[in-house]
């Protein structure tokens, strides 16, 4: 069975609403030869004359009665499909949106997101998932809207990305601890217990390896999977905890940071999204509170 033309659904709903070959014709720009031509189409695809001579005008069939609403709304449907989505009133919007996040990021930012989301749009929830790897599944199957973090090598080439805020790592020590007076050297840095922040239970990093040129190397007392758990333990024991700065500032509070005495690369965070979402206006919308909410 061939596919039908659905062209012609726009030349019937014309026809049926003009009742008239020549006024159908006029509608759609075409010669009254050309409209003739596809209502011999429409009427050999249906099955039915459709309009039938009654004096010297067109009247409808009882089918093309039959068709005449249907094909209007689905005219206007396909029509609705092919326009450019419209913003829709926020304030009247009920979703859910899931955002798998770092750890630390919800504490940093999440109190500030939450607040200017309620405010444009109050029907709107966010759920926030910890982010256990890079693995992008999750975005890929929809189970998750937005993502968090720095993109990495192994992050899927078809994902969009957004640059949110430069971070650097940073030293952190409790108030009081030897660190928190005098030069921060990197034999003194170097000579203190530290918790190696690592979600695969790894005790090594970047911050090690620029160590090395200098032949130190810390003294890793314990390895943890967040930053969040790093600064809790640095802030009730005389270990370092080494932290992005800006990913972590509501968790340092009562805490002494001091810029690292070595040279490690800055990183950028970014958001992440699948392309089927990058069109939609909400998603647009959220995607704008985050990047301003983390640029405050």
């Amino acid at each position: 069975m061939s596919t039908p033309d659905f062209n012609l659904l726009i030349t019937l709903d014309v026809l049926l609403t003009e009742g008239s070959v020549a006024g159908a014709a006029k509608r759609l720009r075409l010669s009254p030869s050309a409209m003739s031509r596809a209502l011999a189409r429409l009427r050999e695809t249906t099955g039915d004359p459709l309009l039938v001579r009654a004096g010297r005008g067109l009247v409808p069939t009882p089918r093309a009665l039959e068709l005449r609403e249907r094909v209007s709304q689905l005219v206007q449907d396909t029509e609705a499909v092919l326009r450019p989505a419209v913003q829709p009133d926020l304030k009247h919007l009920v979703r859910t949106f899931t955002l798998r996040t770092s750890e630390g990021f919800v504490e940093n930012f999440g109190a500030a997101l939450i607040a200017r989301v309620a405010r444009e749009a109050p029907g709107v929830r966010l759920r926030f998932m910890h982010k256990p790897d890079k693995d992008s599944a999750a975005l890929r199957d929809g189970t998750v809207d937005l993502e968090t973090g720095v993109v990495g090598k192994a992050a899927s080439p078809e994902l969009r990305t957004q640059g949110l805020f430069r971070d650097r790592f940073i030293g952190v020590v409790r108030s009081g601890h030897g660190l928190s007076e005098g030069p921060i050297t990197p034999e003194r840095y170097a000579a203190g217990g530290h918790i190696s922040v690592s979600r695969r239970g790894l005790d090594k990093g970047p911050i090690d390896q620029a160590l090395e040129p200098l032949g130190l190397q810390r003294q890793i007392i314990t390895v943890v999977a967040g930053f969040s758990t790093a600064l809790a333990l640095a802030r009730t024991s005389d270990l370092i905890a080494s932290v992005p700065e800006r990913h972590t500032v509501n968790l340092r509070n009562d805490m002494h940071s001091f810029v690292l005495p070595v040279t490690v690369p800055a990183f950028t965070v970014a958001m992440l999204w699948h392309p089927r979402l990058e069109a939609d206006p909400v998603h647009r919308w959220l995607r704008g509170c985050l990047r301003e909410t983390c640029g405050e």
